[in-house]
């Protein structure tokens, strides 16, 4: 139990920053690109209680540590009126596009932070620094990949959607309404496991090689 709470403790800053910033970088683009709801709303902020869903940013996170699986959680979707945009089916592709580019910014951040311990003398703030920057590194490579897997609601859903000629973006995105229980659906059985697992160990390997760290 002691333990735990300490992997909670240290793992409380890297997982909500994770969370809330992916948010924050949606409305952040939206707003760039023509739609000010986020922004009316107060969304494009890192202040985490803007962003925390009591389930996704909390109970989720803690559940999957205590069982040992990926880091899984969510955080409360920013609204996006994608009519409002200057031009939507476009401008869509970078609205969905900023949240896992904000994961990746904070992927290599917590790889430099990484690199900066391994580098620096042994002393008492060494071995929870490198705990923290392990799972911020974790954390973000998961929701970036899991976020760009090409089924709407997910970002790369809403990528594919922007991308596809306009009848068959237009089918596409009717998947939307069932996108989340299928989601589960392939959590539950292992097969996201197993169609991201070898995307995430190229991305992480990739990281290894930039940032030389030992294998």
């Amino acid at each position: 139990m002691e333990q735990m709470i300490q992997t909670i403790a240290i793992a409380a800053l890297p997982v909500t920053l994770a969370i809330t910033l992916h948010e924050a970088a949606h409305g952040y683009a939206a707003r760039h690109f023509g739609d000010p709801t986020a922004w009316q709303e107060g969304r494009i902020t890192a202040n985490p209680l803007k962003h925390i869903d009591p389930i996704g940013t909390i109970l989720v996170p803690i559940a999957s540590l205590w069982a040992g699986g990926i880091l899984f959680g969510w955080a409360k979707p920013v609204p996006v009126n994608f009519g409002r945009l200057r031009h939507p089916k476009r401008d869509m592709l970078w609205v969905a596009a900023a949240g896992p580019g904000a994961n990746l910014a904070m992927l290599l951040f917590w790889a430099t932070a990484m690199k900066m311990v391994l580098l620096l003398p042994v002393n008492f703030f060494s071995l929870p620094m490198a705990e923290m920057a392990r799972i911020g590194m974790l954390v973000n490579l998961v929701l970036m990949v899991l976020n760009l897997f090409p089924l709407p609601p997910l970002d790369g859903g809403r990528i594919a959607v922007s991308l596809l000629p306009s009848q068959a973006a237009w089918r596409f995105a009717q998947i939307e309404r069932f996108g989340f229980p299928i989601l589960l659906l392939l959590l539950f059985t292992g097969v996201l496991s197993w169609l991201l697992t070898p995307v995430m160990g190229l991305v992480m390997g990739l990281i290894y090689f930039i940032f030389q760290f030992p294998v």
